[in-house]
């Protein structure tokens, strides 16, 4: 009975982020997690590094959530994001990123 209860709490957890991740909204605009990060210094340049496609396909899930929120509409549900679909795109760029000014801050230092 013991070895079940992390396995219900794995699911209750996944179950509760799908819900979260539902009631937020941005994926019934076609926008990916990552798409709405706020772009600070680092995140503008992990951005800069994406590859031309990727890039391309975020500006565009960008312009068209844009489109709908202005006409505020929502689009089809077989067109929403769905939480399996999600990828963090934007996960190693920034990683990379934060390591180099973490690396360059303590450059300076010495």
């Amino acid at each position: 009975m013991a070895s079940k209860a992390p396995v219900a709490g794995g699911r209750l957890l996944l179950g509760f982020r799908k819900w979260y991740y539902n009631a937020c909204g941005f994926n019934k605009l076609g926008l990916m997690r990552d798409d709405t990060i706020y772009e600070d210094h680092d995140v503008k340049e992990a951005i800069h590094r994406l590859p031309e496609r990727v890039y391309n396909d975020r500006m565009f899930r960008i312009k068209r959530a844009l489109d709908l929120s202005m006409k505020q509409q929502i689009l089809p549900k077989n067109q929403w994001t769905k939480f399996e679909e999600d990828v963090h795109y934007l996960d190693p760029y920034l990683k990379e990123v934060i390591r180099e000014r973490k690396e360059r801050e303590e450059w300076q230092k010495k």
